[in-house]
């Protein structure tokens, strides 16, 4: 049986058309696992293909394509299925999007997978080699990840990526953040693998370097402790996430810093307390973020931190606000994203209902254009303050005022990552204008939800993001500039 594992990839992230450098990239794990996972009694031959570093071969040998998308590249996912079954080929549709929204993605595929995927996709290949292959398949994960195999690194194109290191120690979220996809695809996971499986894994790496993926390792505390622990004399250096809890244990710090732990993204979101609490983040405390900053940093630790912009509480200020105190905390690496009501969340839910929605062009849900229409100010407005936030932050001026807080040891990956996304952050306006509204959606939801139905005008000046039209800041200078999937 031969295999061809499928990521597509959007326009922004695509290797053919992106703006997005390899410094920036890790290798995905689903691919890598999912070939893993492959039952060893089919003697499959397995090939991976990510279009976010190489142009897709659509036309090689398999019997069977299985393709993984997130709602960014679900249109693309579609259109690459709906062509290898015009071909006669088998296609398997699984991912986020497909969580999401399954009777969507099952008009374009043979089957699709709900869910993880480590019981399930054994059972449809198992299914598929028999001639019996379902047109749905879905199993719940529990508590413990025990058992998952040692990701297939060896298929990737390892020239590729920054690293291949890419990890999972624990899956899901206990919170339930308004706009994350997280506790609508998997609700009510928070999974762990045994830490000594783990340990295993890091032991096979090349180099002394790990990426740990995990969207909230440190909420169990007790977990993320004796997992530190045991990396500690691994003697190695890595990268993960966290929430501000990182900062709130002084000994879950302490171990974090011991094991090798030199960055963590950070869904700061919002400097605003107000917006934290509208979006049902309110276990973080704005007001501390400069203390949690200091924190980290004094441990050797630098900070990814990723900011929201278009929630209801936002002002055209917030854009100012947000540079400004990233440049005064001198946060290493920071990123910005408009708020995305990605399907079936709570903040997709709120602005369907209210006809807010622009269009279901799924191909623009990235975190990079605007899709809706925000509550205190027009789509442009939103738009401009994005990328003029980018620009400010990625300016060499902040450059050098942020470095000037990075911790010495990890200067050489500071210098990497913050050239790489100088580049996306001069580049993001090429891809992202202008913003696309599909009238006939805007007037039937408006029409429903009774509200108006031209999503707002604006200039093309970014007055409310404190700078013109070209970029200049029209306030005093003091602004400045960051990694999930």
């Amino acid at each position: 049986m031969k295999i061809q594992l499928l990521s597509p990839a959007g326009e922004i992230h695509r290797n053919t058309t992106g703006i997005f450098k390899t410094a920036l990239r890790y290798a995905p794990l689903t691919l890598t696992t999912l070939a893993a996972l492959v039952p060893e009694e089919l003697d499959a031959e397995v090939t991976i293909q990510d279009e976010g570093v190489q142009p897709l071969d659509l036309d090689v040998d398999a019997d069977l394509f299985a393709i993984t998308a997130i709602t960014g590249t679900a249109l693309r996912a579609y259109k690459i299925a709906d062509e290898l079954r015009s071909r006669g080929r088998t296609v398997v549709i699984g991912g986020v999007h497909a969580t999401l929204l399954p009777d969507e993605a099952a008009k374009h595929a043979d089957a699709i997978v709900v869910g993880y995927a480590e019981k399930s996709w054994p059972q449809l290949l198992r299914d598929f080699a028999r001639g019996d292959l379902q047109p749905r398949y879905h199993t719940p994960t529990g508590r413990s990840l025990a058992g998952v195999p040692i990701a297939r690194r060896d298929l990737l194109k390892k020239n590729r990526y920054a690293t291949v290191n890419s990890i999972e120690a624990t899956r899901g979220c206990p919170h339930k953040c308004d706009f994350c996809v997280v506790p609508t695809a998997w609700a009510n996971t928070y999974a762990h693998r045994p830490v000594e499986e783990v340990v295993a894994e890091l032991q096979t790496f090349q180099g002394r370097t790990a990426l740990f993926i995990d969207l909230s390792p440190v909420e169990d505390v007790q977990y993320a402790k004796a997992l530190y622990q045991a990396m500690t004399p691994l003697r190695m250096r890595w990268v993960g996430l966290a929430t501000t809890r990182i900062a709130e244990d002084d000994e879950l710090l302490k171990f974090a810093a011991e094991s090798g732990c030199k960055g963590l993204l950070i869904g700061f979101e919002s400097i605003s307390q107000d917006s934290l609490n509208w979006t049902n983040k309110h276990f973080h405390a704005a007001p501390k973020y400069a203390e949690v900053v200091k924190k980290l940093h004094d441990h050797g630790i630098g900070i990814q931190g990723c900011f929201v912009f278009g929630f209801d509480t936002d002002n055209k200020d917030v854009f100012a606000r947000t540079a400004e105190f990233v440049d005064r905390t001198k946060i290493d690496l920071p990123r910005y994203a408009v708020a995305t009501p990605f399907p079936n969340t709570g903040l997709y839910r709120r602005l369907e209902a209210e006809g807010r929605l622009l269009h279901k062009n799924w191909a623009l849900y990235d975190v990079e254009h605007v899709v809706f229409r925000p509550k205190r100010m027009t789509p442009e407005r939103l738009q401009e303050g994005l990328e003029w936030t980018w620009r400010q932050s990625y300016r060499w001026g902040s450059l050098a005022r942020r470095i000037s807080g990075a911790p010495w040891s990890i200067l050489p990956l500071w210098v990497s990552l913050n050239l790489g996304y100088r580049y996306y952050a001069q580049h993001l306006h090429e891809k992202t204008w202008p913003i696309y509204r599909d009238e006939g959606h805007i007037a039937s939801a408006s029409k429903h939800a009774n509200t108006p139905a031209n999503g707002g005008t604006a200039t093309r000046s970014c007055g409310g993001a404190g700078a013109n039209a070209t970029g200049s800041s029209n306030a005093p200078d003091r602004f400045v500039e960051l990694l999930i999937r």
